[in-house]
């Protein structure tokens, strides 16, 4: 059984689509997708520094439209099914048939533009916390006021929370774990982002919604969805709650998934595979050289 894994924000880099942007298919969805939302995303996927590319209203259209332009690269038909980590549920649902590509491209930037708002209402960030017993981490979490924002396995955990609160937790951290601030301006999969899910659940209400085609994980439990408005409403009440791709892996192995392909922009996913899903065969779409390596894992492990 293989699975299509839809990166979330943080695994963009400044110039990832230049490569990509060389396959004439992939540049006609980029500026397809583009001119859906008024963004150029070939700009800032191409020329744009760090820092514009980190930017949420930027950050997760630009991750949604790498993912789904390409996973359409690939033998999808033979595949059977899709997870995406937080952003990259709303690239899940469009390859899974639960909404249309521009749909999703309309849903994330109305995402991507309500937290935003939401995180510039007040200081706030996040943090990795890397090693260390998951009770006194949560306990930690729990004293500081901060939330478990990702749950991603192999003992990794992303605090979020107000800005004081996550420099505490840098200059104390818990007992045996590593915490490296990330460059982030909201507390997103918290509390801080209800006025965000409030304008998500408005916005939803215009989407054509079809039961989903491949088999698909929620990030709320690792459970399988069986619904499209039921997945829709998971995603969305998602940005006020924690990612928790632990279950997700774990649900993955158990059903049966021997590999998994992370599309682009790829890395991150993979990584945490290695750890996370041990014995599962693992190809990130990094650059377009590695469609090859994917179709054949694909044609290998079709369902």
């Amino acid at each position: 059984m293989l699975v299509i894994l839809c990166p979330g924000q943080g695994s963009q880099k400044p110039g990832f689509l230049n490569e990509w942007l060389e396959l004439p298919e992939y540049k006609t969805q980029l500026e397809e997708f583009s001119e859906t939302i008024s963004v150029d995303l070939i700009k800032h996927g191409t020329l744009s520094d760090e820092e514009t590319i980190r930017d949420t209203a930027i950050a997760q259209p630009l991750i949604v439209a790498a993912s789904i332009a390409s996973a359409n690269l690939l033998n999808l038909k033979d595949v059977s099914g899709v997870a995406g980590h937080s952003v990259g549920e709303l690239s899940a649902a469009s390859l899974a048939g639960i909404i249309s590509n521009t749909e999703s491209m309309q849903l994330v930037n109305v995402r991507a533009r309500a937290m935003a708002k939401a995180a510039s209402a007040s200081e706030q960030s996040m943090a990795a916390i890397l090693g260390g017993d998951q009770d006194i981490v949560i306990a930690k979490l729990s004293e500081l006021g901060l939330s478990g924002a990702n749950y991603n396995g192999a003992g990794q955990i992303v605090a979020a929370g107000s800005k004081e609160a996550i420099q505490a937790l840098v200059a104390s951290p818990p007992e045996y774990a590593k915490v490296i601030p990330l460059s982030v301006a909201g507390a997103f999969h918290t509390s801080f982002m209800v006025p965000a899910v409030e304008e998500l659940e408005v916005f939803t209400k215009t989407l054509n919604v079809s039961d989903p085609q491949l088999t698909i994980w929620s990030n709320q439990a690792g459970q399988l969805v069986q619904f499209g408005s039921e997945f829709i409403n998971l995603l969305v009440g998602q940005v006020a709650n924690s990612v928790r791709w632990d279950l997700c892996m774990s649900a993955m192995v158990e059903a049966g998934v021997t590999g998994v392909i992370e599309v682009s922009p790829a890395g991150t996913l993979a990584g945490l595979a290695k750890r996370g899903m041990p014995g599962v065969e693992i190809v990130a779409l990094k650059s377009p050289a590695d469609i090859e390596s994917a179709n054949n894992l694909i044609s290998r492990l079709r369902k």
